[in-house]
């Protein structure tokens, strides 16, 4: 597909559009598409699911700003909303057709093990920076940990919020 038959896809269709980016030589899009080829069944009558071969459609990852795969972008009323890099699970692919099918904001859910490994390495530049007086590794660290919990801050929410109905 080249980036003007993706164009006119995307300002034809009447529905909100999931898109693949695939390879066949890439292991995690090979995992990954059963589970998308399924949920596409199951919503057909809601959102338009296009599966975009990344070895054929340069120009169209170029256009999108697409630098890895799998890579899946959701756009509603022809704008993009969210993506989803790298393999992910169905409950996370679930989340998106349903939020998209529904008309609401895509939240995807940061995996335990995604928190786990911010908290933690968190934690470890905040004691490397205590034990060594330095307040930037401290501050990275403190960032780092934040980035593990954000998404159950009340006030994060709120501020984005704010910042979203004001664009």
């Amino acid at each position: 597909m080249n980036l003007s038959e993706f164009q006119t896809k995307l300002a034809t269709s009447e529905k909100p559009i999931l898109i693949d980016f695939w390879a066949s030589w890439c292991v995690p899009c090979v995992i990954t598409k059963p589970i998308l080829e399924k949920l596409a069944k199951e919503y057909a009558e809601q959102v338009d699911f296009v599966s975009i071969n990344a070895d054929e459609s340069q120009e169209v990852l170029k256009h999108y700003s697409v630098f890895g795969i799998p890579t899946v972008i959701a756009f509603q009323n022809k704008h993009e909303v969210t993506r989803a890099i790298g393999a992910k699970n169905e409950k996370t692919y679930r989340i998106m057709f349903q939020n998209l099918s529904d008309g609401n904001d895509i939240k995807i859910p940061i995996s335990q093990l995604d928190r786990v490994l911010r908290l933690g390495l968190g934690a470890g530049f905040i004691l490397l920076g205590i034990s060594a007086s330095n307040w930037l590794i401290v501050g990275l660290g403190s960032v780092t940990s934040f980035l593990g919990i954000y998404d159950h801050c009340p006030m994060w929410n709120l501020l984005t919020g704010l910042i979203k109905r004001n664009i």
